[in-house]
């Protein structure tokens, strides 16, 4: 039934189905397009030269030592003030971090930790 359907890029579930233009996980519940799919392939698999790229909140394509800049209040465990939205980090890195926390970085007033690129902007 779903022998030419490709498996679900998220979590690799094989029982896809169509629902009109959209590719679903029945599994997961991830829903993409199969242009999407071929694209996400592409990237990961030759073009890219097997590299992930990280795009930060407007799409930017960011690399190590970029200067970013946090898009929203976030909220810092011990911490009764958390990071202000508008806060410069400098000379960040990419790394292959936990629940999607993928910046290595120094924030002044705070030390080193890891961010999510979807909470920055490049600078």
């Amino acid at each position: 039934m779903n022998e030419n359907l490709p498996p679900c890029p998220t979590c690799s579930g094989v029982y896809t189905y169509e629902m009109g233009t959209l590719l679903v996980c029945p599994e997961c519940g991830h829903e993409w397009t199969p242009s999407d799919d071929s694209a996400d392939r592409s990237d990961e698999a030759g073009e890219g030269g097997g590299e992930k790229v990280i795009r930060d909140a407007v799409g930017n394509v960011l690399a190590d030592g970029d200067t970013v800049t946090v898009v929203k209040t976030l909220k810092v465990k011990g911490s009764p003030s958390g990071i202000k939205a508008g806060t410069k980090v400098r000379n960040i890195r990419l790394v292959d971090g936990v629940d999607g926390h993928d910046i290595d970085c120094k924030v002044d007033g705070f030390g080193p930790m890891q961010l999510k690129s979807s909470v920055v902007k490049k600078a």
